[in-house]
């Protein structure tokens, strides 16, 4: 996918860049397609219609109940399913509890800011890598202070092409390399951690974009917090401005990193610092990095989840990993189903092999001082997969069951969860947008419930599975 916003690099490169992210930051995102109107249409067509039959079959619901606790197996199902649902209700408060108690780090001084090394992995980008490598050059950073690597990973296309237009216009601040071929984001970034010199190293991704003050806000934490090992920065999506997919993940990245992960941050826990925007403390990373770049699973070699990965790794080390939600990178992502799933593939299989990872440190004496939101963390996580079969089974005995119930009381669940969502985005962004969270709730609850159960089958698998859509698209 490539961004068609931002300026050629023939006329007023650095200029052109500036106004156009300065446009794409401060312009209100609108329903443009009439496509995307039916969907919303649809939306809540569907969940009034959902909210109807709830209504219609409410006593065959209270019956398929009474039926279910006549039995053994049955009570024992409901008693399970009573203690999951007030696990969830407490998690959530205690989630929210530590979101309300989270606050960012103020950017430090000039003075103050560490070395940094930012790493841009690219492959297939094509001019999607100029973009991102001259946003990173507009930052708000001592020049002397910040050393910018990118690494062509065998690409096919013309996104060398693209980096040495880079070189020519930043000379010195810029350095690029070429892999010898394709070996993957991992060794990618393993070559530019080798080559950096920052007390501090930044990986972005190659389709992603980052605001003025990002950078300085990102590495803050480290000056503040010496056991500080990564933090996580703030992704939103860059292209959501037509797509209904990208609309719905914007929803969901907000929910996801600006509640979530604030409330990880404040437990000194952040699970995953995204491949979009993070930073690493460089004696972590070196702690570390033979481990990172020679890691398998189950006898072969890991070529997904870098990210989690490292994190993993850091936490183990003690270190906290905390989250900066006024260090924003906008990233591209999926507008095709297609793309979508592959991507939730990946995110998939990463987190079975990270949790497994983390299950094999996180009871012991890994850190100083409390270790209890990290173990509160890893069991919701690893509760979720292994909840995922039980799930799946009962939502098909549902279907067969009372399918028009199952519809009913599937898609009240929704209007009510995702309620939370929609408001939290409004009140965050704006609030017309904030609507997506239905249709994303109704989307992975009907076309991506099978992805971790997959992910968990396959989870030895693999592949990046979505480059191949880029080669496709180049």
């Amino acid at each position: 996918m490539k961004t068609k916003e931002l300026p050629s690099p023939k006329i007023s490169k650095a200029k052109k860049l500036r106004n156009s992210l300065s446009l794409l930051f401060s312009s209100k995102p609108k329903t443009q397609h009439f496509h995307n109107r039916v969907v919303l249409f649809s939306t809540f067509l569907l969940i009034s219609m959902g909210l109807y039959f709830f209504y219609v079959f409410h006593s065959d619901f209270e019956q398929f109940n009474a039926d279910r606790r006549s039995t053994t197996l049955g009570f024992t199902f409901m008693a399970i399913a009573l203690v999951l649902f007030v696990y969830k209700a407490l998690f959530f408060l205690y989630t929210a509890y530590n979101y309300f108690r989270y606050k960012p780090v103020a950017s430090v001084s000039d003075k103050e800011l560490p070395t940094v090394t930012v790493i841009v992995p690219a492959y297939n980008e094509g001019k999607q890598v100029w973009d991102t490598l001259m946003s990173l050059a507009e930052s708000n950073y001592p020049k002397e202070k910040i050393q910018i690597l990118s690494i062509d990973d065998g690409s096919v296309d013309d996104t060398w092409t693209w980096m040495q237009d880079a070189k020519e216009k930043l000379g010195s601040r810029l350095d690029i390399f070429q892999q010898p071929e394709n070996q993957g984001k991992r060794h990618a970034l393993y070559r530019g951690f080798n080559l950096g010199t920052g007390d501090v190293f930044v990986t972005v991704d190659s389709d992603s974009i980052v605001t003025e003050d990002t950078l300085r806000n990102l590495v803050s934490p480290f000056t503040k917090d010496e056991k500080c090992g990564a933090v996580a920065g703030n992704i939103r999506v860059l292209n959501n401005k037509k797509e209904m997919l990208p609309k719905m993940l914007d929803v969901s990245f907000v929910m996801s990193f600006e509640f979530v992960r604030s409330a990880e941050s404040n437990l000194n826990s952040v699970l995953c610092t995204p491949g979009a925007l993070a930073a690493y403390r460089r004696s972590a990373v070196f702690n570390c990095l033979d481990e990172w770049i020679n890691q398998t699973f189950m006898g072969q070699p890991s070529d997904i989840g870098e990210d989690r990965a490292m994190t993993n790794m850091i936490l183990k080390q003690g270190q906290h990993v905390l989250f900066q939600k006024n260090a924003v990178a906008y990233t591209n992502v999926p507008d095709q189903y297609l793309g979508l799933y592959k991507m939730f593939i990946r995110w998939g299989r990463s987190n079975v092999r990270e949790n497994i990872a983390m299950s094999q440190y996180v009871f012991t004496n890994f850190k100083k001082g409390s270790k209890f939101g990290s173990r509160v963390l890893f069991i919701s996580q690893a509760s979720r997969i292994l909840m995922s079969y039980p799930f799946v089974l009962f939502m098909l005995f549902f279907v067969l069951a009372h399918p028009l119930l199952f519809i009913g009381s599937t898609l009240l669940s929704i209007l009510v969860l995702s309620t939370f969502s929609a408001l939290f985005f409004g009140y965050r962004y704006e609030i017309k947008e904030s609507i997506w969270a239905y249709t994303y709730s109704i989307v992975y609850t009907f076309a991506l419930f099978w992805i971790t159960p997959y992910a968990i089958a396959t989870a030895s698998r693999r592949g990046w599975l979505t480059r191949d859509l880029a080669v496709k698209q180049a």
